[in-house]
Order: structure tokens, then C-alpha cells, then sequence
């Protein structure tokens, strides 16, 4: 059974990750959709995404630790996507780093708070949640990495 603290570390060691990429873009490159139609978002919205889906993230981990049935599938997950994209067009570097740093601090210290069997409620779903949040802002920051060269 996973440690609540190991999940919680690699939800904040991926997001530091990110947060050092956002600080090393060029103006240029931050305002730029370097992933073409595969993602036309500009990487700040990429980013501003990442700190959006950890505020999700913890309102359904939050929610299945009550005791609460939590559905997710690709439709709602696209859903939230697609509003968060039309909602968030013209954010600046400062904003989208500070929501990155409140939503991230929110998720760890919820998961850092939980119990190995709160990590094991429904499945393990918690516990993938918290693995989901890692991952994510790591498959992001690589593929923009890339992206920019």
C-alpha cells in the first residue's frame, strides 16, 4: 500500500518540475502553441490546465474520501477541458504560476492527510487520482519540452 506522503512528494516534485519550466519560456514561447492541431492551446493554457485539473482532482478525491460515488469518464474530463480552454485565453504567467502553486499546495496537503486506506477507497481510485495528478503535469511539461526543442 502506497505511503500518502510518497503520492503527495510526487505530486509536488512533478509540479516543481513544471513550475521550473514555466519560469525558463520566453515570453514568446509561453504566448506560443507549439503542439500545432494535435493541441492548439498556447502552453499557458497547457499549464493553467495542469493547476485546474488539480482543483478537480481534489474535489473528487475529496468527495470519494466522504464516502460519495465520484463519475468520471473521457466525456466530463473533456468537458471540463474544453471550459477551462474558452475560460482561461488570456491569462499571464504570473496568474497561471500562482494557481499553479495554490492547487498543487491544496492537492498535496489533501493527499499528504489521508491514510494508506483512505488511498485504497473504491479500488484504489484514490490513490490513481493522486498518480493521475503526478503524471499529468509531467506528460505536459515533457511534451511541451519537446514541442519547443
Amino acid at each position: 500500500m502506497t505511503d500518502p506522503r510518497d503520492a503527495a512528494r510526487d505530486i509536488a516534485d512533478a509540479r516543481a518540475r513544471l513550475l521550473v519550466f514555466v519560469q525558463g519560456c520566453s515570453e514568446q514561447q509561453w504566448r506560443s502553441s507549439p503542439l500545432g492541431e494535435a493541441d492548439p492551446r498556447p502552453v499557458a493554457v497547457i499549464v493553467d490546465h495542469v493547476a485546474d485539473a488539480y482543483d478537480y482532482i481534489g474535489g473528487w478525491v475529496r468527495s470519494l474520501v466522504d464516502g460519495h460515488e465520484v463519475e468520471v469518464n473521457p466525456e466530463i474530463v473533456d468537458e471540463l477541458n474544453a471550459r477551462h480552454s474558452s475560460d482561461s485565453d488570456a491569462i499571464g504567467r504570473d496568474g497561471v504560476t500562482g494557481h499553479l502553486q495554490s492547487s498543487g499546495d491544496a492537492l498535496i496537503e489533501l493527499i499528504q492527510g489521508l491514510s494508506p486506506e483512505d488511498l485504497a477507497i473504491d479500488d484504489g481510485r484514490v490513490e490513481l487520482f493522486a498518480k493521475i495528478a503526478a503524471r499529468h503535469a509531467d506528460s505536459h511539461r515533457s511534451e511541451l519540452e519537446d514541442a519547443l526543442g
